[in-house]
């Protein structure tokens, strides 16, 4: 058995006894490809960390800087009470068109908000209407503007906030200081920043699955 079959074996493994899938979740991964989106939603193991993410954190807000299908924006959206609120920035129509038909069908189009566009542009408005702070931040878009999106997560957090940076190992390509790859460079300056900022108290955790060799990174807001 090849390593990556090991890692494919192990996720389902996982996944069967802890987080396993249901007629919605795997809807959204059907309608996902039909549509020719590309095969990077998180794993259920990863779904089912970042709705426990949200249970822990209590959370009433939670914001998430790329939807794609909005596989995860239905995990994290589950943790939601009936009045939460959870705003979720895509940058392509057509992804948006696909993750609001799948989160109307898991009914919780009531919570949940798609808005369309550069999130570097939605941000800055967002942010123009005061609203209560996020109690989670999910940031899974374009690596190159990591540092960005950390530095709007902490505008929009308050102390205890939680935000989570994905795709962070770039298959061990994080720690070439010397590439020119702007997912590779945007990646390094948002670790960089938050292990340097006053606010941020962070971490890093390599991870194998059926996703290949990746991780995250985990970083609470202090004040």
């Amino acid at each position: 058995m090849s390593e990556s079959q090991l890692w494919d074996d192990v996720d389902e493994y996982f996944s069967a006894h802890l987080s396993p899938d249901d007629d919605t979740l795997r809807a959204a991964l059907r309608d996902s490809d039909a549509a020719g989106l590309p095969s990077i939603s998180v794993t259920a193991p990863q779904g089912k960390l970042l709705r426990l993410l949200a249970e822990i954190q209590g959370a009433r807000n939670i914001l998430e800087i790329g939807t794609l299908a909005g596989y995860s924006t239905i995990w994290m959206a589950r943790a939601l009470p009936a009045d939460g609120r959870l705003i979720s920035l895509e940058y392509s129509a057509k992804n948006a068109e696909v993750a609001i038909r799948n989160i109307a069908r898991a009914g919780l189009d009531k919570v949940v908000e798609v808005r369309i566009g550069p999130a570097l542009e939605s941000l800055p408005k967002l942010a123009d209407e005061n609203p209560a702070p996020f109690d989670l931040v999910f940031i899974d878009a374009d690596k190159a503007n990591n540092a960005h999106y950390i530095e709007w997560a902490l505008r929009l957090t308050s102390t205890g906030s939680l935000i989570v940076l994905d795709n962070v190992v770039r298959g061990g390509r994080v720690i070439d200081a010397e590439t020119d790859a702007p997912d590779v460079r945007g990646t390094r300056t948002a670790i960089e920043l938050i292990g340097s900022h006053s606010r941020l108290s962070g971490t890093a955790v390599q991870t194998v699955g059926s996703k290949g060799y990746d991780g995250f990174a985990l970083a609470r807001v202090l004040a």
